[in-house]
């Protein structure tokens, strides 16, 4: 019997080792849970036993975290991508209407900073450019953590914005948008190879906050990738060589992006005859006025405390869309 590829390739063998940490994370977790469970068990025997009051606060405060922890593991399982535990690259981008626009791109931003530090993700900018007046032009995050790419995915696509314009002296209702992008973090020399002959790097100052150093020396990277026109630049490290090193990074998640893409496009023309593959659909509109309504057009899950939303607590749109996602799956 012939040995297995990985056996005389190392690197054909890093996938499988992905995976199986993946899985090995899946069985602790369940372990993890299934002790909990046993010792919260333990606890409301005792307590009941010995007619405790006193243990009360205890024994809610074990099934509370017992519960948290049982719903995370229950979004877990639907992630069923290989590329769901890997880390996220972020960026946001305004649509058309200038001022009010960046602010709605800075508003999804601070959104998503929110709901990380609820998450007790690390995050990283790469790069940061602020709108004239307010808001953002652009932005690009990586987020690390458990599964970042599993949950953020569900964000990829187009946010709408309905309120009155705090720029508008007339105080009339104006329609936002801005395109958020998901990818996840493509593994080095791995899962896509770039041939540096098909690259432009451009080198200029980085802009922003960063000292004397950084408004002295061309240390942000600007990377074009000539046969599919991409672009990614990165400012965020003092080290030309660390900008270009993220950049690449970065430039290699979107090239791979657009790798799987077009081949789900090309299944998906194969089995329905038609090429409607809607990631950059409108996926949520957030109202502020006449109403106040957030709505996952996907999901049609919608609540009514706009203000939770947009300070972070998205969680139920993004297990909604999990759901959904595994669903459609499986048929």
């Amino acid at each position: 019997m012939a040995a297995p590829d990985f056996w005389n390739d190392p690197e054909s063998a890093q996938p499988v080792i992905v995976e199986v940490k993946r899985l090995q994370g899946v069985l602790e977790s369940v372990d993890t849970v299934k002790r909990e469970l046993e010792d919260t068990q333990v606890l409301v025997e005792l307590a009941a036993e010995d007619n405790d009051l006193s243990m009360k606060d205890e024994v809610e405060q074990a099934v509370r975290k017992l519960r948290k922890e049982m719903d995370d593991l229950a979004v877990k399982s639907l992630f069923n991508d290989e590329r769901d535990s890997k880390n996220a690259i972020l960026s946001i981008h305004p649509g058309a209407g200038g001022t009010e626009s960046c602010d709605w791109a800075g508003m999804l931003l601070r959104m998503y900073l929110r709901w990380i530090e609820r998450h007790e993700y690390n995050y990283k900018t790469l790069d940061l450019l602020p709108g004239d007046e307010a808001g953002i032009k652009s932005v690009t995050l990586t987020v690390e953590g458990p599964y970042p790419y599993g949950y953020l995915k569900a964000e990829e696509g187009v946010h709408r914005l309905v309120r009155i314009s705090p720029f508008d002296a007339n105080r009339r209702r104006h329609t936002s948008f801005a395109a958020v992008e998901v990818l996840p973090e493509a593994e080095d020399n791995l899962d896509v190879a770039i041939d540096e002959k098909d690259l432009r790097i451009d080198y200029f100052r980085a802009s922003g906050h960063g000292g004397q150093h950084v408004n002295k020396t061309s240390s942000a990277v600007r990377i074009t990738h000539i046969p599919t026109n991409i672009v990614v630049q990165c400012q965020s490290e003092r080290s030309q060589h660390q900008n270009r090193v993220t950049a690449m990074k970065v430039l290699q998640a979107r090239l791979l992006d657009r790798l799987i893409r077009q081949r789900e496009e090309e299944l998906a023309k194969e089995r329905a005859g038609q090429s409607d593959v809607a990631w950059g659909s409108q996926i949520r509109s957030y109202v502020l006025q006449p109403y106040q309504m957030v709505k996952d057009h996907r999901t049609d899950v919608e609540t009514g405390n706009v203000k939770a939303v947009l300070d972070g607590e998205i969680d139920e749109f993004i297990e909604a869309y999990l759901k959904l996602s595994l669903t459609k799956g499986s048929t």
